[in-house]
């Protein structure tokens, strides 16, 4: 009838939390494919649709010269597959189980291990998709050559992370506001279609084209992304700091506002939305 718990050391709640996180993380990759194999499928499909896309757009209205010297899909490729790690890493965090869940009348499970194993899941699947498509064009079509590979990984990873900086402010306004949360991410990934810049060069911007995207952390992504990927592309109108810095202050802001919503959170909530 009565347990008494033996206090635990800071080693063993850490790893109890990273085995929380992992599990929430393989129940959040199942969630909307109960064969994970097909879950990756579906993403791989969806960045080549939108590779294939691109490129045929490219094609129509002559841009191609607009392209930095080199492997002209690998340059399409490189804006689509950050733009995907931003949107899906926001829209993961967005969906993730909020302060009047089910899964939080569990003892271990908390709002801030929801997020992440939301957003590593999201990190995964991505990851993933993209090796294999490149894995894919490099051995069929023609060979991948990268000029600093870490740095582009870094670019990717500093891509996915403000995707969930901007999902914490939309799951902080969520339970206010839901329908507001729900078009203004569908609005914010829209938007980023255009303003990420994964369809030119800043070098190639004037000025007064370059501040109405500069303030954009993907945008400094892509950009520094492609400087990473090609030798011939050096970026000097963008900067791999700056999302970094974007991107800590609004998940600060973020967990804040989520934070202050768990403090007020009523399981009436779920039932009224």
């Amino acid at each position: 009838m009565f347990h008494v718990q033996a206090p635990k050391s800071r080693t063993r709640t850490v790893l109890g939390m990273a085995e929380l996180i992992y599990y929430s993380a393989v129940r959040d990759i199942r969630k909307s494919h109960r064969n994970a194999l097909m879950g990756l499928i579906m993403n791989i499909f969806q960045s080549v649709l939108m590779i294939a896309s691109f490129y045929a757009m490219f094609a129509l209205l002559g841009m191609r010269g607009n392209a930095v010297r080199g492997d002209y899909l690998l340059y399409i490729m490189s804006g689509i597959f950050l733009y995907m790690a931003h949107t899906k890493g926001m829209s993961a965090v967005v969906s993730s189980e909020g302060p009047a869940s089910a899964m939080m009348q569990h003892a271990p499970m908390t709002t801030a291990i929801s997020i992440c194993a939301s957003a590593l899941s999201s990190l995964y699947l991505q990851v993933l998709s993209i090796f294999v498509v490149l894995f894919i064009y490099h051995v069929g079509f023609k060979p991948i050559v990268i000029d600093n590979p870490i740095g582009a990984m870094e670019m990717l990873l500093i891509a996915w992370f403000s995707g969930v900086a901007v999902g914490t402010i939309f799951l902080a306004i969520k339970p206010w506001a839901p329908e507001v949360t729900r078009i203004g991410s569908s609005v914010y990934g829209r938007i980023n279609m255009i303003a990420s810049g994964k369809m030119f060069l800043a070098n190639t911007l004037p000025a007064s084209m370059l501040a109405i995207f500069n303030w954009n952390p993907l945008f400094h992504c892509i950009d520094q992304m492609r400087g990473d990927v090609f030798l011939n592309y050096n970026p000097h109108f963008s900067s791999p700091t700056y999302p970094l810095y974007v991107a800590l202050v609004l998940l600060m802001l973020g967990l804040l506002g989520e934070f202050y919503t768990r403090r007020h959170a009523s399981v009436s909530w779920t039932a009224a939305h």
